[in-house]
């Protein structure tokens, strides 16, 4: 599968070499813009693995675009163009969301593998997000059937064995997850001790 990639920059003629590079190596190039507003527009509509943003356009520039961008994931994976090299712009680039930078004129053998490194790197960033956010669920799911069960060892008179098996059991029965059976043993358990 191709990756897919919006160029962006204000220069008609480095926009065409950019792209016509691209295609040249197996990339599909799904939009071209002049300026950072349109290349929002276009990651919106196009969702696009990665787009590469000139830092000095019209309207928007390409550090504000690439924070939008990523902010919105509209995009993977943004790869900023300047002519400058400087320091300055490098941790501008950083604070913008950017995974590479490339420094033009652009060079057909730097482009690709920028470009598949940038890639690589929001794919590898994705997997740890998903894995810290399945790890959080587990965690919170973890802290309301352990509450669950102290409520109802409480009440009920029961070993943590049998309210963990009552909640584990219950769960089977409504073929929903033990962490809403435990929600709704401490939401039930909080409206009856309002109640007394």
């Amino acid at each position: 599968m191709s990756i897919r990639i919006i160029v962006a920059d204000d220069e008609p003629i480095t926009r065409m070499d950019i792209a016509e590079m691209l295609k040249e190596v197996g990339c599909n190039v799904v939009g071209k813009a002049a300026d950072g507003f349109d290349a929002v527009e276009l990651c919106k509509k196009n969702k696009p693995d990665v787009v590469l943003l000139d830092i000095k356009m019209p309207l928007l520039d390409g550090l504000m675009a690439a924070k939008m961008i990523r902010e919105n994931n509209m995009a993977k994976a943004v790869v900023l163009l300047s002519a400058y090299s400087g320091q300055e712009f490098v941790e501008k680039a950083k604070n913008s969301g950017a995974l590479a930078y490339l420094v033009k004129p652009i060079m057909k053998e730097s482009l690709l593998p920028t470009v598949e490194l940038a890639l690589h790197r929001a794919n590898e960033i994705e997997t740890i997000k998903k894995e810290h956010m399945q790890t959080k669920e587990k965690l919170e799911s973890r802290t309301i059937i352990n509450r669950a069960k102290g409520l109802l060892m409480q009440t009920k008179d029961i070993s943590e064995e049998e309210a963990y098996g009552y909640i584990k059991k219950m769960s089977r029965i409504k073929g929903c997850a033990m962490k809403d059976i435990a929600q709704v043993i401490l939401i039930q358990e909080k409206d009856e001790l309002q109640d007394d």
